[in-house]
């Protein structure tokens, strides 16, 4: 017993050090900040001003408003990629002679970093789709990071684009567990494609579907790089996400203490809808 107890500090110890380290300490400073009145630098003492922080994001317009378009985001991204992935996942696994191709060539946006990404769309939209606009006179590739609807969709479709071949490599897991024998027996039955999807599919891959939306809401809710490189929340800050309106609260305007009020809240956002989401899905798993 004693032996079992070493082993596990010495290998789970560093690990744990290293969490209490990284977040947990960081995450008690950055409450104890979010009480108080600071700049950011190291020679101001933080005034401690209790709950004005968190009284003043109430009435924070930018704040609300970034709320409402990143939870906009949020349910149009979930869907769409999560619809993608699965299609992907279920075209891949069918006896093709390029399914590894598709594979690789599908999985591969998802290697490419969010910065980096968010300045390649910004080309896209703004050289390719305004080349096209000016030579076709099709008003539609005009102008896209200029307004606030077609950037929101110019953030979905980067967003799609990068995790679709993400959750096609999850997706992809849970078919080929699927017994065959199942499928086979539903072929004998004499039943259609729609209705083994239905019937067979969709139940024997929920623990997937969990997980995918899991990741999908949790990240969409997070966004910052591509929001940041592809529009910085403009036009007039109209697709300003909530990580990008915190980061603006502490680097342009200075006010570290409301900047992780803010963050408190959105890590508080966060966890109880991604928390709601895997109770409602963990539940939906056992009902099938």
């Amino acid at each position: 017993m004693n032996y079992n107890k070493k082993t596990f500090c010495l290998f789970a110890g560093p690990i744990i050090i290293a969490f209490v380290m990284v977040l947990v300490i960081p995450l008690l400073i950055g409450m104890y900040y979010s009480f108080t009145e600071w700049n950011g630098r190291m020679d101001q003492v933080p005034n401690f001003i209790g709950l004005s922080n968190y009284i003043a994001i109430i009435k924070d317009e930018g704040f609300r408003n970034a709320f409402i378009f990143t939870a906009k985001f949020t349910v149009v991204s979930v869907i769409v990629i999560n619809a993608i992935g699965f299609s992907l996942a279920l075209l891949v696994t069918k006896k093709l002679k390029i399914s590894n191709f598709m594979r690789t060539i599908f999985f591969m946006p998802n290697l490419i970093g969010g910065l980096i990404l968010g300045f390649i769309w910004q080309f896209i939209f703004m050289g390719v789709f305004q080349t096209i606009g000016e030579i076709t006179g099709w008003t539609f590739f005009q102008g896209w990071l200029a307004d606030a609807n077609t950037g929101f969709w110019g953030l979905v479709i980067i967003m799609v684009w990068q995790m679709s071949g993400y959750l096609m490599v999850i997706y992809i897991a849970a078919l080929q567990n699927i017994p065959k024998s199942l499928l086979e027996a539903a072929d004998i039955d004499g039943a259609n494609g729609w209705a083994k999807t239905r019937h067979i599919i969709f139940p024997m891959v929920a623990p997937a579907f969990t997980i995918s939306m899991f990741l999908t809401l949790a990240n969409s809710f997070k966004l910052f790089d591509q929001n940041l490189s592809l529009t910085n929340g403009g036009p007039g800050g109209s697709t300003e996400m909530l990580a990008l309106n915190i980061y603006k609260t502490a680097y342009t305007f200075t006010n570290y203490g409301a900047a992780q009020a803010k963050a408190v809240v959105f890590f508080l956002l966060v966890a109880s809808i991604t928390m709601v989401q895997v109770y409602i899905n963990k539940k939906k798993e056992v009902e099938m």
